[in-house]
């Protein structure tokens, strides 16, 4: 993957947008990219759409198992996750929802969240979306991970920490 160019970015921005040539325009989810499990630092499966010129956010397919949970985290970008099937809920900050097929989840930045399969037998499947390239490409992208905790023990876990 070649690395994001904000000067080339920002000089090509004008009144009349030329057609891009940036490909590919389709990637099949046997094309996904698997990221290995000792990346990922929950029982969750995170496959990335790596192959598509996004230069400003990030897909990812993730699979929660049953009766699982991603781990506590915060991350300076947004995120939304769309729930292709499963339900569940998520803790973001102090606030609690649920979720089912077809919902849209919005992570705000910097705040703890946890996602939760709630069903014994079927998987939850994400596709994720979040704008972690245009922060990574500005330099200000940056993610803690807590854990199997609760927002109270990542809070206290990174207390004093201001960033």
């Amino acid at each position: 993957m070649s690395a994001f160019d904000m000067a080339a970015f920002l000089a090509g921005l004008n009144p009349e947008v030329p057609p891009s040539g940036a490909r590919p325009l389709v990637v099949h989810a046997d094309e996904l990219q698997a990221l290995p499990a000792g990346e990922v630092h929950n029982p969750t499966a995170l496959s990335v759409v790596g192959d598509l010129p996004t230069a400003t956010f990030e897909l990812f397919r993730q699979t929660i198992p049953p009766s699982a949970s991603s781990d506590m985290q915060r991350h300076h970008h947004e995120t939304v996750h769309f729930v292709i099937s499963g339900e569940g809920y998520s803790e973001i900050e102090d606030e609690t929802v649920e979720w089912r097929d077809g919902s849209f989840v919005y992570t705000p930045p910097w705040t703890w969240h946890r996602h939760y399969n709630t069903s014994a037998e079927r998987p939850v499947e994400f596709l994720t979306i979040e704008n972690s390239r245009l922060l990574g490409a500005l330099g200000v992208n940056r993610r803690q991970s807590a854990g199997l905790v609760t927002v109270a023990e990542a809070r206290a876990m990174f207390k004093g920490d201001p960033s």
